[in-house]
């Protein structure tokens, strides 16, 4: 009599495993334990042996025997269904390892795990988002030009179009680490080049006129916040570095007396110093009692210990709430405006400003300027930088260097 469910569910458990015929050769194996699997027994070749079909109830009689019916068909075509199952789970396998999520996390633990933590933190918010969700499961080899297209179309209709531009261009890094790792054999991001709206032009939103900007500092000089980020709005001028430097500026880097902050560069992994103008000392000292026993120098309002650097939004939402809006300056808008004013306004040498603002800076002979080129300048030069813009502050005229040549 073949198989019923009201009789697989009834089967109870005995000392030893038993068997429960159906049709074809297929039957419920009972273990002692309880367990029940479905088993079909066929020949092959002249060889006896048995195909798994399924644990009950996660495999239902009926799916069993669909199984136990496809197995048979495969015999009739000279396929052996164990080896053929054999092969399928191997197929699998490969496929999931070389899947593009498995490869973009390969890849990020290789080349991500060096930068800043916010820098990691965008690409993996990126990936899993915006690029798993749509691609993640597929092998890397098999991904169309048009498939990543349209998920990168996705990130556009959100009107973030800078985003969907560097979701392309880490895809782009995923798919030429899978070429190198023996993956694949093409990246197909090239492909999609101008196919992806044009973000506007321009970078960071900067006041860059000396007016503009002596408005600006009084309004950060009323601040009404908390200390810690207006004292970081403070130094953000003076110091000019990028937004994660200075927010995760460490105490054991600054030597007040030496009026020096020493630190390595995030983005070139490179030593630079920073000259401390009488301004930004002022600023440091007032601010040392407060947070000088932890770590940061701007620790985050969540941990009060100090043991995690102030947030990545947090000044860029205190100039929101002064009124500053993200079309007239960034945090980071601070770097071109002291880059234009120094060169524009005071006259000083473009290489000096490069090196302050740790670009890449050749000599003559094409090598690397070491941290410590030019610093006795340097020094000269934040210190005028700090009194010009005390300068603006109180409303001193504006006299705009005139350059030779």
């Amino acid at each position: 009599m073949p198989l019923t469910d009201t009789a697989i569910k009834n089967a109870k458990p005995t000392d030893k495993p038993y068997k429960m015929q159906d049709e074809k050769g297929m039957y419920l194996l009972v273990n002692a334990n309880g367990s029940k699997y479905f088993r079909y027994n066929y020949r092959f070749n002249t060889t006896r042996k048995t195909l798994a079909l399924g644990v009950y109830p996660v495999t239902s009689l009926k799916e069993a025997r669909e199984k136990r019916d496809t197995a048979i068909k495969q015999i009739a075509g000279g396929i052996d269904p164990s080896e053929n199952k054999k092969a399928v789970k191997s197929s699998k396998a490969e496929s999931a390892a070389n899947s593009f999520e498995v490869i973009a996390r390969e890849w990020y633990e290789r080349n991500m795990t060096d930068k800043s933590e916010n820098h990691q933190k965008r690409a993996m918010s990126l990936f899993q988002r915006d690029i798993f969700p749509y691609l993640g499961s597929k092998p890397i080899v098999d991904i169309k030009a048009v498939e990543l297209l349209t998920a990168l179309r996705r990130i556009e209709s959100r009107n973030a179009i800078e985003t969907a531009h560097r979701a392309l261009q880490i895809c782009g890094q995923v798919f030429r680490y899978a070429i190198a790792t023996g993956r694949t054999e093409r990246d197909i991001t090239p492909d999609l080049r101008g196919s992806l709206m044009q973000a506007k032009a321009g970078h960071f939103s900067a006041v860059t006129e000396p007016k503009q900007a002596a408005e600006l500092l009084r309004i950060i000089d009323g601040y009404t916040g908390t200390f810690v980020v207006k004292s970081a709005l403070q130094l953000a001028p003076l110091v000019f570095v990028r937004p994660g430097e200075l927010r995760q500026a460490e105490w054991a880097h600054i030597d007040l007396d030496a009026k020096e902050w020493r630190y390595l560069v995030t983005k070139t992994k490179t030593p630079h110093i920073v000259p401390l103008s009488k301004q930004t000392i002022e600023i440091l000292t007032s601010l040392q009692p407060l947070t000088g026993n932890g770590r940061f120098v701007f620790p985050s309002a969540r941990t009060p210990n100090g043991s995690r650097a102030m947030s990545d939004v947090a000044m860029l939402a205190a100039l929101r709430r002064m009124g500053i809006g993200k079309d007239e300056m960034t945090v980071h808008g601070f770097r071109a405006l002291a880059r234009t004013i120094l060169d524009e306004v005071l006259g000083f040498r473009p290489d000096f400003i490069e090196h302050q603002l740790a670009h890449a800076v050749k000599d003559p002979n094409g090598r690397a300027y070491n941290r410590t080129a030019h610093l006795p300048e340097r020094h000269k030069m934040m210190q005028s930088w700090a009194d010009y813009l005390d300068g603006l502050k109180n409303g001193a005229q504006v006299i705009a260097f005139k350059k030779i040549g």
